[in-house]
């Protein structure tokens, strides 16, 4: 059996960094410009124009730079991070190395986005290999940068799937999107946004919708087909090339949600499949074919043969859907991932997703109180299953996220639950990738195992978890109310006085 080993979370009681400090503390003086510089620039306060001057200083803490660097020590104590064994489930949350942390810091802290672009030459480079890098995985022919999520990628197809029917003449005719009940919620969401009217097929008895469902859906109205396969059950969908034939056949477009690629990349691509686009979970990206190139939102990155260019984009492009290129320093992380794997080390990486995946399976089964979903399914799932704590519920009155808050309390990320709304009662997804070592899964496993236990001997434990963490259970009746939230320091100051001044009930 695996030992479980003593922890608890550091506890500072820190108050806000706005709270610390008193008046005059600082972390560093700044000496009086010397009179020849003054001489010869004058004084410095009128390069300021009068209208952007402040009126009063700002309301900033003063503190002396030991204060603030054992602040922030002490919030990074209290925080577990991808250190606690992770297995976050639905996108594939990659460790990156502190090597690639740094370059990142190193290249991106000493770049402007407005720099001329003949300055900006190793970025965008970066972009343009990332992109090449992408297309080989995808089959696409361009990929973007600008999606700051996934539900910004689902919506930037959305807005290509408008633009591209608005191009033909049939955006009035064209207004359905179809779906699953499976995927992403927010494939419908942005669908829906965007104006389109949402078709949610049900999952059936093979786990996935069946081809005389998407049959009866696909209609002359049919305006994209947005899917992912596999999905959040691990279940990968035989049917689908059959299905983006129909839905191309209709005059339809397909998008793949490759928020589950960590279990099939290098094995199969977008493009063979016939889709017309998809993403990958990099903290976004939108790929393409040719047919949809035209409509991508600018800048594009390209390259002449001798400079790498910027291009804005131009009709019939959806236009610009964020600043700049994206999220830079993910690109460049992205890009040293990619270029450490190498195209072996990708194959390689789903075989052990797969694997790892499958290892989990067999032994969370083995707990009292779980079972997966489709557990009349016996095929193999891929590189994550969908669990459920219904039975354990039943039995001992513990609830999935009881058993969240009870398994940080040993030095692990709890486990992440599901997609709204469940349609597995109770559920639990974690997903193991190919970075996780089989010590940190077996541990991972001890620990639920150990959470399952206590639930069926001694439940409260559970229910009033967590028990040695930074914070213990939150009160959640202010969270909804407008009067006592606040997400600025002056709001919490204004919010916090009215608290204080309120007259207390007495107990």
């Amino acid at each position: 059996m695996t030992a479980l080993r003593r922890y608890h979370a550091a506890v500072w009681d820190e108050p806000l960094v706005m709270e610390l400090g008193r008046p005059g503390s600082r972390g560093v003086e700044v000496p009086p410009v010397e009179p020849e510089l003054e001489a010869e620039i004058g004084d410095a306060d009128a390069l300021v124009a009068p209208s952007m001057r402040r009126e009063e200083p700002p309301e900033l803490p003063e503190l002396s730079e030991p204060e603030v660097l054992r602040h922030y020590l002490h919030l990074s104590q209290e925080t577990l991070g991808m250190m606690g064994v992770s297995l976050f489930g639905t996108c594939t949350m990659k460790y990156n190395p502190r090597v690639s942390e740094a370059v990142t810091k190193q290249f991106v802290s000493e770049l402007h986005p407005h720099q001329s672009e003949e300055t900006l030459q190793g970025i965008l480079e970066i972009a343009s290999r990332l992109e090449q890098a992408l297309c080989e995985l995808s089959g696409m022919d361009r990929f973007v940068f600008q999606p700051g999520g996934g539900a910004d990628a689902a919506y930037l197809h959305a807005c290509i799937t408008r633009a591209y029917h608005g191009a033909r003449g049939e955006l009035a005719q064209r207004t359905e999107v179809i779906t699953s009940i499976q995927a992403h919620p927010c494939n419908a969401a942005t669908a829906a946004a965007a104006g389109f009217d949402v078709v949610t097929l049900p999952l059936e008895e093979n786990g996935y919708p069946s081809l005389a469902a998407l049959e009866a859906a696909v209609s002359e109205r049919t305006a994209s087909l947005v899917i992912n396969n596999p999905d959040d059950m691990g279940i990968y969908n035989p049917d689908i090339a059959r299905w983006v034939d129909l839905v191309h056949e209709a005059g339809g477009l397909c998008f793949y949600d490759h928020a589950n690629f960590n279990g099939v990349m290098g094995k199969i691509r977008a493009a063979e499949l016939g889709f017309d686009a998809c993403m990958f979970m990099l903290h976004k990206t939108y790929g393409c074919n040719e047919l949809l190139a035209p409509y991508l939102p600018g800048p594009i990155v390209s390259f002449d043969g001798d400079r790498y260019r910027l291009t804005e984009a131009e009709p019939p492009s959806v236009g610009r859907v964020r600043e700049f290129l994206g999220n830079v320093p993910e690109l460049v992380k992205a890009y040293a991932w990619v270029r450490a794997m190498g195209g072996e080390g990708i194959d390689r990486a789903s075989d052990l997703s797969v694997l790892a995946n499958n290892y989990m399976e067999k032994k969370l089964l083995e707990l009292r109180g779980v079972s997966k979903s489709h557990p009349h399914l016996a095929q193999h799932r891929l590189e994550m299953t969908r669990y459920s704590l219904e039975r354990l519920t039943q039995d001992t009155g513990v609830t999935a996220v009881d058993v969240q808050n009870r398994m940080v309390d040993f030095g692990v990320d709890a486990f992440w639950l599901s997609h709204e709304p469940w349609l597995v009662p109770e559920p639990f997804t974690p997903e193991a990738g190919e970075m996780w070592s089989k010590d940190d899964i077996d541990y991972w496993i001890a620990v639920l195992a150990q959470v399952v236990e206590e639930a069926y001997t001694e439940p409260e434990t559970v229910k009033r978890a967590p028990h040695r963490q930074v914070v213990h259970q939150l009160d959640p009746t202010g969270l909804d109310d407008p009067d006592r939230w606040a997400t600025t320091w002056r709001a919490y100051r204004r919010k916090k006085a009215a608290a204080e001044s309120e007259p207390r009930t007495p107990a």
